[in-house]
This record gives C-alpha cells, structure tokens and sequence, in this order.
C-alpha cells in the first residue's frame, strides 16, 4: 500500500530475537543486556498470523533478523511457513554468520532468498575487539557455505567506523574481486550506543576504493528490497553497495516497516511512535482490526529521520518521540 507521502511500502523487517551471539561493541554493552522473557517474544504463529495480514495491504518481501536470527530454534519452519503466504514473494535473512554453516541447507530448502552476512572486519584480532568474540574463523566458514548454493543470493555488510575498521574496507572489497559476493557498506546509525561512534561516509569509503581497485561504475537497477546503490569495480564478481542512511539521506524512498521481537510495529526506524500488535494478537482483537491497526501504521509513516537535525526540527511523528532503545532491541 502507499503511505500519506505516496510510498510504496512493500518490505517487512522482522527481529524473531533480542538474543545474541556476539556482543559487537555500537550494539550492546560487553555484560549483554537485559533480555526479554520467552513470554514477551512473538511466537511463531503470531508472526505468520502478521504477515498474513501484511500481505493483504501489499507486503511481498520479509527479511528474518535479530538480535541474531539464528539463535532462535525452527527458524526455517517459520521462513518455509512464511514462504507458503499468499503474496509473499520473497524471505531473506540477516545473520552474523557463526551459526549459518550448520543451518544454510535446511534454510534454502525452506525457502531462502538470499543471505546477508554481517561482516565488519577480516582481522581476528579486530575481530574479537569489536564483538567481543573469538568467532571470526566461524562466520568465514558460514560465508564459504552459503557460497556452495548458486541460488542464493549473498550479501557481506559492514559497517564503517573511522578509526576502527578504515584499514579493512579495501580487504572487505576483495571479496567481492574473488567472489561471487556483493559487500556493502553501511554508515553507522545514530542509535542506542552507535550513536557516539563517529561513521565512514560513503564518499570516504569510496575513496579508499577508488585508490585501490580504480574508479567504480555506478549501477542502475534494483539489486535488492533495501535502498543500496552499488557500483561494479573492473574485474570484480560481484557488487559493492553503498547503504548512506545519514550523508544521502533516502527516505523519499524508503519502502519498509519493522516489526520488533516483542510485537511492536514501528514505521520509522528513530521515532518510538507505532502498534503494539503483541497486545492486539493476545488481547482478541479480529484479523480485520488488527488490518485496519497496520493500515493506519503505515499510512502515518513519518516524511523522514532527522538525524542529521541536532534539533530535531520537523518531527512527523504523532508522538515526537526519538527512539531510546538500542538496536539490539529493535531489529537489525
């Protein structure tokens, strides 16, 4: 369906957990946080009951995200159960990669469109410091797994941190030299503890690329459900994207909407404002009140974030409320 600014929306993130495997340092504190009771977390059937729903106002693409998704038991009967909706065209997932090796095959078996595997360093030892786990070898071997289905389509995603992993952007780009990978790279959100971690703009990154690899050809075309622009770099297999949330700001275009571990519906990845939905499932509410709840959730769908506004000017959001949670909480 269209929203009041006339955007096709389209696209379902979905976090199945708050739970984690890794402790990756712009996400979560190196305690962990404190996780939500097994109660509170949507279950299976109410997430197909959802998206059943969401198909009927036009939702064709789901993407599977945590927390890590993986974590979370019988994820592939819920992406194959997902799979079988009318009108839903396509289910992917996100993952940090540790767990993928065990679970790919049954996952392309369910249904599994593509794979995007996030990846923020190729040094072990960077590695462990920025998610405090000596697991780098794992999510390599979950990457060369998921290569093994030429049906799949693959992703790398790393996030750009000045100062952190500048050194690793052009050994990242290399994987998309010698594989059949796109990577992408991703400015940091200014969310949760993210938000004092100064960020690689597209321009930067693609200045170290450019020095390495020579100029890169910008694409046209749609290569994916999200906003990437992506470029073809001589000699390369595959792709490299460019996801520049805050330096080109893409909201006009911006085609998704979230669903949270917990239930809750948000239009807008900074504002708190939404449904809860776990409330409307358990509290009896009909499949024709909960449609016309989403309908109205999506067509409220706020203009665009302000991020870049100190201020905060401009706020479209009924409750002009910027999201506090951090993004462990609200769905990768």
């Amino acid at each position: 369906m269209l929203d009041q600014y006339g955007r096709k929306i389209e696209y379902l993130r979905i976090s199945v957990t708050d739970r984690c495997n890794l402790r990756c340092r712009y996400c979560m504190p190196e305690e962990g946080v404190e996780l939500l009771q097994h109660s509170q977390i949507l279950s299976y059937d109410e997430i197909k009951r959802i998206v059943k729903i969401c198909a009927k106002l036009g939702i064709s693409r789901i993407k599977l995200t945590g927390g890590e998704p993986l974590v979370r038991k019988g994820l592939s009967s819920l992406l194959e159960s997902l799979k079988s909706i009318e009108g839903i065209e396509e289910v992917t997932l996100t993952t940090n990669g540790v767990l993928l090796k065990s679970q790919i095959e049954e996952l392309v078996k369910a249904g599994l469109s593509a794979v995007n595997i996030s990846l923020d360093t190729l040094d072990r030892n960077q590695y462990k410091k920025l998610t405090r786990k000596d697991q780098l070898e794992e999510a390599l071997q979950g990457l060369e797994e998921a290569l093994k289905y030429p049906q799949l389509n693959v992703k790398v995603n790393c996030v750009t941190m000045l100062g952190e992993n500048d050194d690793q952007w052009v050994k990242l780009a290399a994987l998309a030299k010698e594989k059949p990978v796109d990577v992408r790279f991703i400015e940091m959100m200014p969310i949760g503890i993210g938000q004092s971690d100064p960020h690689g703009s597209q321009e930067i990154v693609y200045r170290s690329l450019k020095e390495a690899y020579e100029c890169g050809k910008v694409l046209s075309g749609k290569f994916g459900n999200g906003p990437a622009m992506y470029m073809q770099f001589p000699g390369f297999k595959g792709k490299i994207g460019f996801i520049s949330a805050i330096s080109h700001q893409f909201c006009d275009s911006c085609n998704r909407i979230r669903l949270t571990a917990d239930g809750f519906l948000k239009p807008c990845l900074q504002y708190s404002c939404g449904r809860d939905l776990r409330e409307c499932l358990r509290s009896g509410r009909s499949d024709e009140e909960i449609f016309g709840i989403i309908k109205e959730t999506i067509y409220t769908k706020p203009r665009s974030h302000q991020f870049k506004n100190s201020e905060n000017e401009g706020l479209v959001c009924e409750t002009k409320q910027i999201e506090k949670r951090r993004m462990s909480s609200i769905g990768g």
